[in-house]
């Protein structure tokens, strides 16, 4: 079967997979709420957020069956080779990533569109900062595994380089404009099904991907570029986690100013304004010049042609 026709079954059994289990999930833990105080803080989550626990969840179980339709048969051919010797482009990959997005950090406080978190306690500070770490570390092993190795993998076999890249990375970029409908008043067994449109409507929401869909198609091209030239995933993966840390950590310690140009220094995200973009698209340039992600012979199955 063809990679494209395997990605949109895959897809679509994603999401409407996803949509019907969502409920499932929902009633799940308010069941645990009512027996247990340790569920009560997750059944107090709004209902878009089981339905998209419930698309990451099918999302993962799917990826072998989904290597084996794509003719991978081991986790070499998603970029999963002996992370012996990788220790560097994993390092230099976070630094990076950590980096760029600190300078558009600085460079906004210093403007005075951001400021620093004043009430931020100790102990709250080492807490967010073990859970940026977490979520560099898991978001970056996913993200990369599903959208860099399968994903750009799979297009890789019937486009050429160029064309894997860019689709690829728009699919990234677009996956990321979710909006967060208001949860019905009473969740039935179809309630994910109606409320996955209203979530998708981010993907039209022209002042919302604007320019927000381009910093991020930027950084897909970015991870894809570094998983194609090196062969593996690891410097994009330590790529992804810099950025993933930052952005995580920044939320802890700094807050938006009122009156801020927020299309310019970007909201509460920060990578929605134009200044990210910017600086995302100086990185790129950078990695595409530099030997950052020169290839290894023994690294892993090569692409040839990247980006060509």
């Amino acid at each position: 079967m063809r990679p494209g026709r395997v990605l949109l079954i895959f897809t679509v059994t994603v999401f409407l997979g996803g949509a019907v289990l969502a409920p499932w999930l929902y009633w799940l833990a308010q069941w645990g709420a009512t027996h247990s105080t340790s569920f009560e803080s997750l059944a107090r989550n709004p209902f878009h957020r089981f339905v998209n626990r419930a698309l990451l969840v099918l999302a993962l179980l799917g990826i072998w069956p989904l290597m084996r339709a794509l003719g991978m048969r081991s986790w070499k051919n998603l970029g999963w080779v002996s992370p012996k010797a990788q220790g560097q482009r994993i390092a230099a990959g976070f630094g990076i990533g950590f980096a760029s997005l600190a300078l558009v950090g600085a460079l906004a406080l210093a403007c005075g569109a951001w400021q620093w978190h004043t009430d931020l306690t100790t102990s709250r500070f080492f807490g967010k900062l073990w859970g940026a770490a977490l979520s560099a570390v898991v978001v970056a092993i996913l993200e990369e595994t599903f959208f860099r190795g399968a994903i750009l993998g799979a297009w890789r076999r019937t486009h050429s380089a160029r064309a894997a890249l860019w689709l690829s990375s728009a699919i990234y970029a677009l996956l990321h404009f979710f909006q967060r409908p208001v949860s019905p008043e009473q969740v039935e067994w179809f309630s994910g099904l109606l409320i996955l449109p209203q979530m998708m409507r981010g993907f039209v929401d022209l002042p919302t991907l604007v320019p927000a869909f381009f910093s991020l198609l930027i950084v897909g091209v970015i991870l894809g570029q570094a998983y194609q030239r090196t062969g593996n995933l690891y410097f994009s993966m330590g790529l992804h986690g810099g950025w993933v840390f930052w952005l995580k950590f920044w939320g802890v310690i700094a807050q938006t100013q009122a009156g801020g140009a927020a299309w310019f220094w970007g909201t509460g995200k920060l990578i929605d304004g134009w200044l990210a973009l910017g600086v995302l698209a100086s990185v790129g340039l950078v990695l595409w010049r530099g030997r950052w992600m020169e290839e290894r012979p023994n690294d892993g199955p090569r692409m040839d042609n990247a980006g060509s």
